[in-house]
């Protein structure tokens, strides 16, 4: 259970999930017309992302892989790869990742391919090129349940929920194997929460 002060306050901010290399891969049938790019080109990219060139580039500089899905040809979604550090700006934290651990974000597809499936596609894509990795981890904020189904659908399970304490801190309450939860809070650089999942 939570100690005095770190009681959570208000609903979750979001969910975190975790996909380590050997766990079951969902099975999706082909999407006919949909290809994956890895490292697009910088103006295509530029282009359905509305990065200026130089915020590209500070985020190759940092050492995040970019991912472009295509289809027949037309670019309708992307996604970001950081494999040595990132930042979560809506929880206000930033964090190192080890070896072998991937932090995918900024994933957007174009509304008018929306519902297709080209989200889990996307992700379990990124899961094969990223073949030196063994631990991926996503998240998403609360409301946002689109992300969630297509998080789930590509395989990833939850391992816990974000909440802010009445100390203003943040803590990760498990959702799932503890031992995943103990490395996503460790990640992430906040508490983890002991007892049950809370409501």
């Amino acid at each position: 259970m939570l100690g005095p002060g770190l009681e959570v306050i208000g609903p979750p901010i979001g969910s975190f999930y975790a996909w380590w290399r050997g766990d079951p891969l969902v099975s999706l049938p082909p999407l006919p017309g949909l290809t994956i790019d890895a490292m697009p080109d910088p103006d295509v990219l530029a282009a359905l992302t509305g990065l200026t060139p130089a915020e590209l580039g500070a985020r190759f500089a940092a050492g995040h892989r970019a991912y472009l899905a295509r289809m027949s040809g037309q670019p309708v979604a992307y996604g970001w790869v950081a494999r040595a550090g990132a930042a979560i700006g809506e929880l206000g934290i930033s964090f190192t990742l080890p070896p072998a651990n991937r932090y995918l974000w900024d994933f957007f597809t174009l509304p008018a391919w929306r519902g297709l499936g080209i989200y889990p596609r996307l992700l379990q894509a990124i899961l094969g090129w990223e073949s030196e990795a063994t631990r991926f981890w996503v998240g998403h904020d609360t409301p946002n349940l689109a992300s969630r189904r297509g998080i789930l659908k590509a395989g990833f399970y939850e391992v816990g929920r974000v909440y802010r304490t009445a100390r203003g801190e943040l803590v990760l309450v498990p959702a799932g194997p503890v031992e995943r939860a103990l490395a996503a809070a460790s990640l992430l650089g906040i508490s983890l929460a002991a007892g049950p999942m809370l409501a």
